[in-house]
């Protein structure tokens, strides 16, 4: 059910941004008067799912949700339509719209995907606000995955800064450290400052880690797998483990720790249940575990910092916000073309993407997904690469400046090789997607 969820999600959020971004086409042309031939949601090989003529402009829905288009007379694009080109010029043609007007017809949805996404985090912050977890507050200090024990890091380290600067928001610890490559970290452990430098080696590795660090928490129970040997021996919900075969356990970390190697072996487990201490014996299971899923509420544990906004604070901040989130995205696409990071290997395709999504239907999660996505659909279509929007206003800054305008044939050949290059990043992207998949 839960796959499904996140299916519909990333439909409907794909369906929204699809039809955005080709109404931003759609809407400047028909300013400059330029004939719009398609309206299309999804591409439609072969069949459309639905499909309706009004005017001179046929709308419709596609099988295939790849994306979307608008079909403009006289312009070279993915339908390549050479017998149109063929024709002489005529007025309502984009290719006898003076370049400035071509220009904007060309980033209309680019800019439509832009504005999108600073309104929808200009909403989210009026009508949820933010919560969050400042660095400060995690008293307990983090526990470490493998890639930040390799590092240096500990678990109950307290993050104090990274490369010497605060960062106030426990969650942008891991951004800042990847998508600005930083070079150290800066912890607090057992009362001392230590400084953990970070190797290039290590940008990889991380790109790869699922968790890296959280904050570290006292273990208590949330509730049980199927056949768990603690719900069995008697352990309930809101029970907080503080012991194993007599040793003292303060966090879930510390517990994991020891009862690790330990599968199928008789062990006790203490718990404090309403401020008293009591001991119970079970038999682990085959992978050293007792069945119990741990409360992972950061709100249980920690202060957490609440920001409301009314509706004028919350338009700058929402913008503050979506520039933000454009600048990291930015910073992110330049990894790939560092080999040394690897993370062109962490590019994902529409499962990836999909995954993202929560599997439960969180209208906020979903807002926030959306406005990301709509972020880096508008960044995206600007690589200047043939076929997307990009690349087409490549070649109109090409001729504004030169004042000569490229070939037809020239268009032609580009929009193919663009197509073809689109075509090996989808399989690349998507592909690896299928690997994870059997990696798992």
């Amino acid at each position: 059910m839960a796959v499904f969820v996140q299916i519909a999600q990333f439909l409907l959020s794909l369906s929204i941004l699809v039809f955005l971004h080709e109404m931003g086409h759609f809407l400047f042309a028909k300013l400059f008067h330029t004939r719009v031939e398609k309206f299309y949601i999804f591409f439609n090989p072969w069949f459309s799912l639905f499909k309706r003529k009004i005017g001179e402009t046929e709308y419709g829905i596609g099988w295939l949700p790849l994306g979307g288009y608008v079909k403009i007379s006289g312009m070279i694009d993915e339908s390549m339509d050479k017998e149109q080109m063929k024709q002489p010029p005529q007025p309502y043609e984009f290719r006898s719209k003076p370049a400035p007007q071509r220009l904007l017809i060309m980033i209309g949805g680019v800019l439509v995907n832009f504005i999108l996404a600073l309104v929808i985090y200009s909403l989210i912050l009026y009508t949820w606000g933010e919560q969050y977890l400042p660095t400060a507050n995690a008293k307990y200090g983090i526990m470490c995955d493998s890639v930040a024990l390799n590092m240096g890091l500990r678990d109950g380290d307290r993050i104090l800064s990274v490369d010497n600067r605060k960062i106030d928001r426990f969650n942008d610890i891991f951004h800042d450290i990847v998508v600005d490559e930083a070079r150290s970290i800066q912890v607090e452990r057992d009362s001392q400052k230590i400084n953990i430098p970070i190797g290039d080696d290590y940008i990889a590795a991380l790109l790869k880690s699922e968790v890296f660090i959280t904050p570290r928490f006292p273990f208590i129970v949330q509730g049980f797998s199927k056949d768990s040997p603690a719900e069995k021996a008697g352990l309930l919900p809101e029970d907080q483990i503080v012991g194993l075969n007599g040793k003292e356990i303060k966090f879930f970390d510390e517990f994991r720790t020891e009862i690790a190697g330990r599968a199928n072996e008789e062990v006790t487990v203490s718990v404090l249940r309403n401020g008293q201490k009591m001991d119970f014996s079970m038999v682990t299971t085959d992978k050293a575990t007792i069945g119990v899923s741990a409360v992972v509420d950061a709100s249980r544990f920690f202060e957490l910092k609440r920001v409301e906004y009314s509706f004028l604070e919350a338009i700058p901040a929402g913008i503050s916000k979506g520039f933000s989130r454009a600048k990291s995205y930015l910073k992110q696409l330049k990894l790939i073309f560092k080999p040394k990071t690897r993370a062109y290997e962490s590019l994902g395709g529409f499962i990836k993407i999909g995954s993202f999504f929560s599997t439960v239907w969180d209208w906020r999660s979903f807002w926030e997904m959306t406005a990301l996505l709509s972020i880096i659909l508008a960044i995206m279509n600007l690589l200047p690469i043939p076929a997307l929007d990009g690349g087409h206003v490549m070649f109109l800054l090409y001729e504004i400046i030169s004042g000569r305008k490229p070939g037809d044939k020239f268009m032609e050949y580009a929009q193919i090789a663009g197509m073809i290059i689109l075509l090996m990043l989808l399989l690349y992207a998507n592909g690896n997607d299928v690997v994870q998949l059997f990696r798992k």
